[in-house]
């Protein structure tokens, strides 16, 4: 059995996100009641819960994962996640269709003029449709698009100014809205460029990969990566809305859409374990790409990191648990060349990693390693990173990750049962050492 000491100077978090729930997993057909901004680990000292949503899960059928009144309707009304951060909050709107619904994005567009950045993957496929979506019924907007090459690779400085060449050149004020059409690499460039040009204009994401909608869009987090380090150059920007149409999966490649799972699967890890279960459950629909599963999962998945951000905006604290893996993860995105691992299946190797190192600190127990790696395999994810990576890589990498504080690696660490973690620097350099070796050359 786990221990359940908890590291002094760690910032310990526990299984609190979904309180009125009682502890059980989650059987394979009931309603289950939760709040739409689901409580955290500093909920108890208080914050209050919003209004609740009713939904209903099922393991077997998707027409039960929700309840609703018809199929039609659910595709009409956006379901709603609210990001609060005072007068900076802003609508995260999930569901079918909705970038046939032009009111849904044209209620924040203020200015006159709009740059729409994208790639040349996600431009053929949705480019005309989101054009139609900000200008239909609205004469007075013009829309100026910029393409830009796919891949993490291309998510650098040279490629940046492509983006503040279009809008330098289409001569746009400070009343104009960048619009983020992509995956991350798409919503972390614009989200900077508005973060910069002109020292900052309005600026909306429009997710379509699994990663974007259940993670990257949500919460502000943008920038570019270094040569020697992942997203090492950035700021802090919020959007003005997400609009999140899960229509955009249909075109969406199988090993993108698993490698977005990892996400979906980690909040479960620190800090939702009902969440873990049902997708212990439902992994089958996930993969299958049902589509009320996965309204269900990008909720669920936006709700908690929503309510995260409303309390930690830049950081400091409860939101660096949302890098569960990341620190593993983003050595080996580093190492191996960025774009030859997808950001998910690296976090998924990088969360084994985690993982394996809370076992040897003796912070879980054997149960939960194996829960880990039957769940990522299941979801065809790598639990392991790739031969090329060494110790030294790995350690050379980390060093300057970005949670490095006073010369000091910290990590976020499972620590007792299922939904638990710290953020902390305060453990034995021995576990990460072995936890490095047993998976890495030396």
């Amino acid at each position: 059995m786990a221990s359940s000491f908890c590291p002094k100077q760690a910032l310990s978090f526990t299984n609190s996100a979904h309180q009125l729930h009682q502890s059980r997993a989650i059987p394979r057909d009931i309603h289950v009641r939760f709040p739409a901004s689901v409580s955290s680990p500093s909920s108890r000292c208080g914050l209050k819960s919003k209004a609740t949503t009713r939904l209903k899960v099922s393991a077997t059928s998707a027409t039960k994962v929700m309840d609703q009144s018809s199929s039609k309707a659910s595709s009409q009304a956006p379901t709603v996640v609210e990001v609060d951060l005072g007068n900076r909050s802003y609508p995260i709107y999930i569901g079918a269709g909705l970038l046939d619904q032009p009111d849904l994005l044209q209620r924040h567009i203020h200015g006159k003029r709009v740059l729409v950045v994208t790639n040349t993957t996600v431009a053929p496929l949705y480019l005309d449709k989101t054009i139609s979506a900000l200008t239909d019924g609205n004469p007075n907007v013009t829309v100026e698009s910029v393409i830009l090459p796919d891949g993490e690779q291309f998510k650098n400085m040279e490629t940046l100014m492509k983006v503040f060449d279009k809008a330098i050149k289409s001569r746009l004020d400070r009343r104009c809205t960048f619009v983020a059409l992509g995956g991350g690499v798409i919503g972390d460039m614009c989200g900077y460029a508005a973060a910069s040009y002109l020292r900052g204009v309005n600026f909306i994401q429009i997710p379509t990969t699994v990663m974007a909608q259940v993670d990257s869009s949500v919460g502000g987090k943008t920038g570019i990566n270094h040569p020697l380090g992942k997203n090492m150059i950035g700021a802090f920007y919020q959007p003005q809305c997400v609009l999140i149409d899960t229509d955009t999966l249909n075109t969406l490649p199988d090993r993108e859409l698993a490698s977005g799972l990892a996400e979906v699967i980690k909040y479960g890890l620190i800090r939702d374990a009902e969440f873990f279960e049902w997708q212990e459950q439902n992994m089958p629909l996930l993969l299958a790409r049902d589509p009320t599963a996965f309204t269900y999962a990008i909720k669920r998945s936006c709700e908690n990191k929503a309510e995260v951000v409303s309390q930690d905006e830049k950081e400091s604290g409860v939101r660096a648990t949302l890098n569960l893996g990341h620190t593993f993860g983003h050595a080996v995105e580093t190492g191996v060349g960025y774009g030859q691992w997808l950001h998910g299946e690296a976090v998924a190797a990088g969360t084994v990693m985690a993982v394996d190192m809370s076992r040897r600190l003796g912070w879980i127990d054997d149960s939960l390693v194996q829960r880990v790696q039957k769940i990522l395999e299941q979801a065809k994810l790598p639990t392991s990173p790739p031969e090329t990576m060494t110790v030294e890589m790995f350690k050379s990498i980390m060093a300057v990750d970005k949670k490095v504080a006073d010369g000091k690696l910290r990590l976020i660490l499972l620590n007792g049962s299922l939904g638990n973690c710290v953020f902390t620097g305060d453990y034995d350099q021995k576990a990460l050492d072995e936890t490095l070796r047993a998976f890495s050359k030396s």
